[in-house]
């Protein structure tokens, strides 16, 4: 039962990453698109969300109560250490959740637009870097567990060179779901072409935080590039990412976009699998070289098997009307 807990905390991590990220996105997209096509831009991301908004942070939770009751141990480490991300990245979720229910459903369009409008967009930003910023520091070793200090326990935990530069890919990453998942949401054939060369710059955006992200890896010693290699299966998933990379930009290229929801899914999964494979069944990991496993540090086989079950049975409910939503919310006329 421990691997089916296993794959359902790596499978919602996955999922908020995709759905979550596309919905962070929209915001990033609409702060840089221009001024002459913001308008435009706010209604067609609003506009492609509404499949996901309602949602997505059903990921975030599952992943947050699997590690809360199945890991106790690396939950209360986590949110020990690092409790100063963790409350930026929460805020910003509720920021933006609130800033985007005012604006869409604020009848009066007045000053306060505006006020929504700027908490939108940059608490867009502010999340997913901070998410980013988390998931460096578990697993670059960041995080000095001997610390005595506030500053070296709570603060340079988090805050490294390597860590900032996970967040700034992190955040790319979500404005290229946004702009790629945004496309088929649109009829009119200007609004596709621009929507194709923001996909387009996004991706080479990634390209270069990826880029930034390995050169930062190489300047710090941390061994990103042995994480990817260190066995088959990363050589597999980079090859795929690859792969959907090239489809995609040919399908942009082509403006066949049928498929390039997939890809871009294909895109964000592959890369989430190669710099985390090669970790498993370690999560958590110390600057002293010490680590915390998913194996050996769980809750206890009775809190395993009932959480499993649970997943499971809650899985069987919940899964089926989820993508219900996402179906009817698709049969949307597109603007």
């Amino acid at each position: 039962m421990i691997y089916v807990v296993i794959a359902f905390l790596w499978v919602s991590i996955c999922l908020y990453l995709i759905f979550g990220g596309a919905d962070f996105g929209a915001g990033i997209v609409e702060l840089f698109s221009s001024k002459k096509y913001k308008s435009r831009t706010k209604t067609i991301m609003y506009n492609s969300i509404g499949p996901i908004w309602e949602a997505n942070h059903m990921w975030l939770i599952i992943a947050i109560v699997v590690l809360f009751v199945g890991f106790p141990v690396i939950y209360a480490d986590v949110s020990n250490y690092l409790h100063i991300p963790l409350v930026i990245m929460l805020l910003g979720i509720i920021a933006r959740g609130t800033s985007f229910t005012f604006r869409n459903y604020d009848v009066i369009n007045d000053k306060w637009h505006n006020l929504y409008d700027v908490i939108f967009t940059y608490s867009s930003i502010v999340t997913p870097f901070f998410l980013g910023i988390i998931a460096g520091a578990i697993v670059s070793g960041s995080i000095d567990n001997n610390a005595i200090g506030f500053q070296d326990a709570y603060i340079f935990s988090w805050l490294t060179w390597f860590n900032l530069s996970v967040g700034l890919f992190t955040t790319t990453i979500c404005a290229f779901l946004a702009s790629a998942y945004s496309i088929q949401t649109v009829n009119e054939e200007e609004d596709r072409v621009k929507l194709r060369r923001r996909a387009k710059i996004y991706t080479v955006a990634i390209f270069a935080a990826g880029a930034i992200v390995f050169g930062v890896s190489l300047w710090k010693g941390i061994p990103l590039f042995d994480w990817i290699t260190d066995q088959i299966y990363g050589y597999i998933a980079v090859t795929l990412a690859t792969l959907s990379i090239v489809l995609l930009l040919v399908s942009l290229n082509q403006k066949k976009d049928n498929y390039i929801k997939v890809y871009a899914a294909l895109i964000v999964v592959m890369i989430l699998f190669a710099a985390s494979y090669s970790h498993y069944p370690n999560l958590l990991y110390f600057s002293d070289g010490s680590t915390l496993s998913l194996i050996d540090n769980n809750g206890g086989q009775g809190a395993i098997n009932m959480l499993a079950w649970a997943l499971l049975l809650g899985s069987i409910f919940i899964l089926p009307f989820f993508f219900y939503l996402i179906y009817s919310f698709n049969q949307k006329q597109k603007i």
